[in-house]
């Protein structure tokens, strides 16, 4: 295997590792609350956390990557997923006592990995020599969505087989992915990337209103995948009936493998990137609304998968447009790119909840979910995913302008 392809399948696998750390932990969030005690305010710090870590290695590598050896970083981050894995697994283990505490500790370390992950990755594809960058972008990306399929189905086996109390040796089995990836960036070349000299190039480059163009449909395309694949199986258990397993399943599983079909389909027959990007946002605005409105389970089932499908090529294509007209920004871009992601990201989620929560205490709420045949929870449910259609509708009009752009 040449050194260049070599290089490529360690980036496929340090993506693969992104979806361990980023998947994993709440797949297991019930089996801590049962085993620790912990509450749900405990657990939900494990999520702020994680957002915490990622936006602020986003943030170091925006402003200050000319201070840091990209080369040795790069190799450096499967080493952070498998230090974090061990003492997220490990910790607890030796000291349930402290079991929290090792979690967080776990959570910081390979948080910070995908931080790393996040921004590096791309630009480290985009540098290898290619015909076509952008099909080689999706397939990065698809690795992600297919990792997180294998997460769902091997966690949910190991667990049934196995008993959530030996949680700590799935961990310790995904251990296997970073390895190989830090086995695999021995003996490479990282290509050299551009990045500024200094904190004024960063500053000097967030004036150009194009690149907040791009940071705002990165954000709403970060907003319009994350929203559903956080909420889909909540929503398919309680608003449409679904029951919890097949929620679950259906509701992750399904939405990841869509996802990664997307970008995989791209990555082998794709292009024209920017029309790609309206179509897809278009799409994601109709899959939303299907299933806030399917009068039938099975509708709504398939719109939220089919909201994977729709949602693929948002976030890396988004990458790509913005490498195509900012190719002087280099790692700079990838990384404040990757901040407004994250942050798009942790919002559009968050105000679907929000504005279920509004929903449900309306005094009007309990006459018109009765009058439609529901309950409150899930007239709020059906009413917090029309908030959640609005990031991919602004989308609509942004990727329209950049695709008719001259």
């Amino acid at each position: 295997m040449d050194k260049m392809r070599r290089l490529k399948y360690a980036c496929y696998t340090t993506g693969a590792a992104m979806a361990i750390v980023a998947n994993l932990p709440p797949v297991l969030f019930l089996t801590f609350r049962g085993m620790y005690g912990l509450s749900y305010t405990q657990l939900g710090l494990l999520v702020l956390i994680n957002f915490v870590t990622q936006l602020g290695i986003d943030l170091l590598l925006s402003f200050f990557s000319h201070k840091i050896a990209i080369s040795k970083a790069v190799k450096l981050t499967p080493v952070l997923s498998v230090i974090g894995l061990m003492l997220y697994a490990l910790l607890p283990m030796a000291l349930p006592e402290y079991a929290y505490a090792g979690l967080v500790l776990g959570t910081v370390v390979f948080s910070a990995s995908s931080g790393f992950s996040e921004v590096l990755i791309s630009p480290v594809v985009a540098a290898i020599p290619a015909k076509d960058p952008d099909r080689q972008m999706s397939k990065l990306h698809s690795c992600y969505a297919w990792g997180t399929v294998g997460v769902v189905i091997i966690s949910t086996g190991f667990l049934a087989l196995f008993g959530s109390e030996n949680w700590m040796y799935l961990a310790l089995l995904f251990l296997v992915i970073p390895v190989l990836a830090a086995i695999l960036y021995l003996g490479v070349k990282i290509p050299d990337m551009e990045k500024p000299e200094k904190v004024s190039g960063a500053l000097r480059l967030l004036k150009n209103k194009g690149l907040w163009f791009c940071i705002v449909a990165i954000f709403l395309s970060g907003s319009a995948e994350c929203t559903m694949s956080q909420w889909s199986s909540g929503y398919l258990e309680q608003a449409l009936g679904i029951p919890k397993v097949w929620g679950d399943v259906f509701g992750v599983a399904l939405f990841a493998v869509m996802l990664g079909l997307g970008r995989t389909l791209y990555g082998k027959f794709g292009k024209n990137v920017k029309k790609i990007l309206f179509l897809s946002a278009v799409g994601a605005v109709l899959c939303y609304l299907a299933a806030a409105l399917a009068p039938l389970p099975l509708i709504g089932l398939a719109a939220c998968a089919l909201t994977g499908f729709c949602t693929a090529m948002l976030w890396p294509g988004s990458l790509v447009v913005a490498s195509e007209e900012f190719p002087a920004g280099g790692v700079f871009v990838y990384a404040i790119m990757a901040a407004g992601g994250d942050l798009g990201a942790s919002i559009g989620p968050q105000m679907v909840g929000v504005v279920t929560d509004s929903a449900i205490a309306l005094p009007a709420a309990a006459a018109l979910a009765e009058k439609w045949g529901m309950t409150t929870d899930q007239l709020g449910m059906k009413l917090g995913m029309l908030g959640g259609m609005l990031f991919p509708l602004i989308a609509v009009f942004l990727y329209y302008r950049l695709w008719k752009k001259k």
